[in-house]
C-alpha cells in the first residue's frame, strides 16, 4: 500500500485555524535553547568521562575538555542512519492510517520498527562477539561522536526548514521556522522522516549506545555490575514496548502536532540518545552498591511505572481507533464535543489528564535511582523531564481549551487533576 494523505472529515481532530500563541518565548527562547541545549549536552559528556559526574564550574580548563569533530565519527553517525534507512526501505511492515493531524490531514504509515530492532540488536550482537565492535573504543569516540551530531543536527534543520516552503524572511519568522520547523511530516518517497529519526535512529540508538557501555564496564572490570544490568534492562524494556506498540505513537503529540524543525532534528540526533544514556555512561565508571532490597524495590518501581504508563496510552489509543473496546471491563465513559469527537473520561483518565506522564516519571525515576545518590549528573534525565512534561501537559491543555472550549471547561471539572491523581 502507497503512501497517502487522506482529507480529514468536517468533525476532524485538526488544529483550529485561528494562530497560536508561539511557543518557547518565540524567536529570542529559539536562539536562547538553540545555544544552550548544546552546549548543556557537551557538559554533561565532560561531568561524566572527564570527572566520574561530578558537577565542575564552567572555565577555560573545562572547554580545553571538550571533544572535537571527527571524520570517523562522521563515517559513524551516516553509517548509523544509513543502516536504518535501509531497514525502514527494506524490511516487511504493516500499514497503518493515523489520527487527523493539525493540517487536516490523515496519513499513512509503514511500520516495521521492531523488525528493525531485532536486526540492529542482532547485528550489534555479531559485531561484538566478532571483535569489530568494542564498548571500550564507543566510550572513547563517544564525545567526537556527540559534538558531529550536534553539528549535523544543525545542517539537518537547514533541509527540514528549506523543505516547507516558509513565505516569511524576517528574522524573528526565520529563526522561529528553523526552530520550530516549516513543515509537520516531511517525507521522501515514502519515508516519513520525523518518524523514521525518532523511532529507528533516536530510539534503537539509545538502547545501542546503553549496551556498548555494559559492554565497555565489562572490558573494564570482567563483569556488569548489578546497577549496570538493571539500567540496560529498564531501558530495553521501555525500547521493546516502543516498538511492540509502534502503531500508538500515530496518536502523539510529536507526530500529530508538533512540525519537524531544529527542536525535533536535536532531540532524534542528540538529546535522545546521548542524555538518555547517561546512566550508563555514568555506571561505566562508578560503582554504586544496590542491596538485593534496593534492586528489588526499584523493579518493582519501574514495572509499576511501565504498567501506568503501557495501559494508559493503549486505553487512549483503543479508545479512539477501536470502537467498542472496554476499559477496564466497562463501557468507556467520555464527553462528547460539539466538534463531533470525543473527550475519553474511563480508566486513568478519569483519574488524571496525563496519567501516562506519571507512569513515565516512575520508570526515568527507577533508572536514576539504580546509580545511587552520590552524584546529580545521573538524575538529569528525571529532572529535565519531570518539567518538560509539565510543560507538554500544559501546552496540551491550552490547545485543547483553544480547541474544544466549552466542552474542555467541562471535562477539567470532570478530570481536575493533570498528571498525579489525587495531588497535581
Amino acid at each position: 500500500m502507497s503512501e497517502i494523505a487522506v482529507t480529514a472529515p468536517s468533525t476532524s481532530d485538526a488544529q483550529p485555524a485561528e494562530q497560536e500563541k508561539l511557543a518557547f518565548g518565540g524567536p529570542v527562547g529559539a536562539l536562547v535553547m538553540m545555544t544552550l541545549l548544546p552546549a548543556l549536552t557537551l557538559y554533561l559528556w565532560a561531568s561524566v568521562h572527564r570527572h566520574g559526574g561530578a558537577l565542575v564550574l564552567p572555565n577555560a580548563a573545562l572547554l580545553a575538555e571538550l571533544p572535537r569533530p571527527s571524520l570517523s565519527a562522521l563515517g559513524w553517525l551516516v553509517g548509523w542512519c544509513g543502516f536504518q534507512l535501509l531497514l525502514d526501505v527494506v524490511l516487511p511492515g504493516r500499514d497503518y492510517v493515523g489520527l487527523v493531524q493539525k493540517d487536516g490531514v490523515r496519513r499513512t504509515y509503514r511500520l516495521n520498527g521492531l523488525a528493525s530492532l531485532l536486526v540492529t540488536l542482532a547485528a550489534l550482537a555479531g559485531s561484538i562477539a566478532g571483535g569489530v565492535v568494542h564498548g571500550a573504543a564507543a566510550v572513547e569516540q563517544l564525545g567526537s561522536l556527540l559534538i558531529t551530531s550536534i553539528l549535523a543536527s544543525y545542517l539537518f534543520s537547514v533541509l527540514l526548514y528549506l523543505f516547507g516552503k516558509p513565505a516569511s524572511t524576517r528574522a524573528g519568522d526565520v529563526i522561529y521556522g528553523y526552530f520550530m520547523g516549516t513543515a509537520l511530516n516531511p517525507r521522501v518517497g515514502r519515508v516519513d522522516l520525523k518518524m523514521l529519526m525518532e523511532s529507528k535512529v533516536a530510539m534503537s540508538g539509545w538502547l545501542v549506545l546503553a549496551i556498548l557501555m555494559a559492554h565497555a564496564e565489562y572490558e573494564r572490570t570482567g563483569a556488569v555490575s548489578l546497577p549496570m544490568m538493571l539500567v540496560v534492562g529498564f531501558q530495553a524494556l521501555y525500547t521493546f514496548d516502543f516498538f511492540w506498540f509502534e502503531e500508538a505513537m500515530l496518536s502523539t503529540w510529536d507526530i500529530n502536532n508538533e512540525n519537524y524543525g531544529f527542536m525535533l532534528a536535536f532531540a532524534f540526533l542528540v538529546w535522545m540518545p546521548f542524555s538518555f544514556s547517561l546512566q550508563s555512561q555514568y555506571l561505566v565508571y562508578a560503582d554504586p552498591q544496590l542491596s538485593g532490597a534496593a534492586a528489588l524495590a526499584l523493579i518493582l518501581l519501574n514495572l509499576a511505572g511501565y504498567y501506568i504508563f503501557r495501559s494508559s496510552n493503549l486505553q487512549k489509543h483503543r479508545f479512539k481507533t477501536q470502537p467498542g473496546s472496554k476499559i477496564w471491563g466497562r463501557e468507556p465513559e467520555f464527553i462528547q464535543t460539539a466538534r463531533g469527537t470525543k473527550l475519553l473520561a474511563s480508566g486513568w483518565w478519569s483519574l488524571a489528564r496525563h496519567s501516562n506522564y506519571l507512569g513515565d516519571l516512575m520508570m526515568a525515576l527507577a533508572w536514576c535511582l539504580a546509580c545511587g545518590l552520590t552524584h546529580l549528573v545521573p538524575f538529569f534525565y528525571f529532572l529535565y523531564f519531570a518539567p518538560l512534561l509539565v510543560d507538554r501537559e500544559r501546552r496540551d491543555d491550552q490547545h485543547c481549551a483553544r480547541k474544544y472550549g466549552a466542552d474542555w471547561d467541562r471535562y477539567r471539572e470532570r478530570v481536575p487533576y493533570r498528571i498525579v491523581p489525587f495531588i497535581y
